[in-house]
This record gives structure tokens, sequence and C-alpha cells, in this order.
């Protein structure tokens, strides 16, 4: 994570350049005045929103701890709802139109999974299975075999991985072995 903030500084001013600029054109397209109004706006309503999807985030949380469920995904759902009302808000149309997008359940799907993966790589699987409850794997005998197929008497030995349960994904707890 510290190698990529480096790039910070460059990444906000090349931010900045471009709300410029896009601002500038359009601007230029539908008049200054009602650039200025629509910056206004929008950032107007993403403090509305941000307040809403405050207070629906902290909702889902409640809920699902009272419910004695995980609450990693009301809270990665909060997280991205959150962050589009404040992209929204902050002044600019560039940082409004991803808020808005953001915003909308397709997006936001796409995003909370992400959110969501990112997450369960940057904790152990335990903290993982307390936040998003037990992961989906899928179990096939034979997949972690080493390059060189394993042969008897010249034959191929389970050239074939074969599938457990029919393929189906199965609800599961993911134990790493203690080392001595």
């Amino acid at each position: 994570m510290r190698r990529y903030l480096r790039f910070v500084p460059p990444a906000l001013l090349l931010a900045v350049v471009l709300e410029l600029a896009v601002f500038v054109g359009v601007g230029r397209v539908i008049g200054f005045g009602s650039a200025v109004l629509l910056v206004f706006a929008a950032s107007l309503l993403g403090l509305v929103l941000l307040r809403r999807e405050g207070m629906r985030a902290w909702r889902g949380f409640r809920s699902s701890v009272e419910a004695r469920q995980p609450p990693g995904r009301q809270v990665t759902d909060g997280l991205v709802g959150l962050l589009g009302a404040l992209l929204l808000a902050t002044p600019g149309l560039v940082s409004g139109l991803v808020g808005l997008a953001l915003l909308v359940p397709p997006v936001r799907r796409l995003a909370r999974a992400g959110v969501q993966r990112a997450a369960e790589r940057r904790v152990s699987s335990m903290v993982a299975g307390d936040l998003f409850g037990p992961r989906k794997v899928r179990v096939r005998r034979g997949a972690s075999r080493p390059a060189s197929e394993p042969t008897v008497d010249g034959q191929v030995v389970d050239a074939e991985p074969q599938v457990v349960d029919g393929g189906r994904a199965i609800e599961g707890e993911i134990v790493e072995p203690r080392r001595p």
C-alpha cells in the first residue's frame, strides 16, 4: 500500500486539472452561470444523499448485528454509498458523475464486490469469515497437482480432476494448519 502513496499527489493534481477542464468545457456549452448552478446543485444533492446513505448504512449494520449475521456486506455497501454521496457532494462535475454512478445499483454491486475482495485480501481468513460469513468455494480433487502428471507404470493416474458434490459451491471455512 505504501508504494502507491507516492502517486497520490500527482493523481490529485491530475484530478483538479481534469475537473477544471471539464468545467470550462461545460461552461462554454451551457454558459458559466448554468455550469456553476449545476455544480452547486450536484453538491447540494450529494450533501442530502450523504446523510441518507449514512443513516442507511448504520441501520443495515445494526440490523445485521442484531440478527447475529456477519455485517460485512452491509458495511461494504454502506462504504460504497457513502463514497458515492461524498464524491457527489465534492464540487466538480467529474467527481459528481463518478459519485452518481456509484449510487446506481448495478455499479454499486460491482464496487461492493471489489471492496469486499480487497478487504478479504488484506485481513486474515478468520477475520474475513467473521465479517463476510463463510466463503463459498469449489472443491476439486486433484486440482492442486504439480505440473508433472503422476504416472504408474507409464500410465497417467487421475488425469482429469474429479468434481466433488456435483460441482456446486459448498459452504465451509478454510482452516489453515497450525505450524509448530
